[in-house]
């Protein structure tokens, strides 16, 4: 196995980081002792073998973390993987302290490799489509109503759907539900996404 290069881009990032800086080493230090390819990819180290992401380092308010692309297909054996949002396929190790990192050193270096061998034996994780989401019932009335908002919704891309029914579905309240539905349909006719 061959070791990975520093990326002058990633020496850059790493000079103006100040929350993380000595987590992130510690993590760095880890990734390029693999083959993959180290790249500064969404303003963050990022991890490729062939072109493909494998692990990204991030770091957040609370915590940092080591992110695997394709971590739903990871075994965890040490139950370390974090779901994180509404993200399918990627799951986080997270850190507070240089310290952990260092003792999880063997262990992340088993993920690491699993994460390797699951990318070149091409392995995919089956990603839920549009159509496995519930619509809420508030939003399926309006679409109902209305064949106009329908048709637009229908004409968005798939993420840009699922955007919309997470973003729906996550309201407890009915009312709730039914306020975010209406502040969203002039978006959806524009066919714009909730963030765009």
């Amino acid at each position: 196995m061959t070791k990975t290069t520093a990326n002058l881009k990633v020496d850059g990032y790493l000079r103006k980081e100040k929350r993380w800086l000595p987590e992130f080493e510690k993590l760095r230090q880890i990734c390029l002792a693999t083959e993959l390819t180290e790249e500064l990819k969404w303003g963050h180290p990022c991890y490729t073998m062939n072109g493909k992401n494998v692990v990204l380092i991030h770091g957040f308010k609370e915590y940092c973390a080591l992110l695997f692309f394709k971590g739903a297909l990871l075994k965890d054996p040490q139950n370390i993987l974090v779901k994180f949002g509404n993200v399918q396929a990627g799951r986080q190790i997270r850190f507070t302290a240089a310290s952990d990192i260092a003792k999880m050193k063997t262990v992340l270096r088993a993920y690491i490799h699993e994460a390797i061998e699951a990318e070149k034996a091409g392995l995919k994780v089956k990603l839920k489509k549009t159509a496995d989401f519930a619509v809420p019932e508030e939003f399926q009335n309006k679409l109902d109503a209305s064949a106009k908002l329908k048709t637009a919704f229908e004409a968005l891309t798939p993420g840009r759907q699922r955007g919309y029914l997470l973003h729906f579905a996550a309201a407890k309240q009915s009312k709730t539900r039914a306020a975010r539905v209406t502040k969203c349909v002039p978006q959806i006719l524009k066919g714009k996404g909730l963030n765009d």
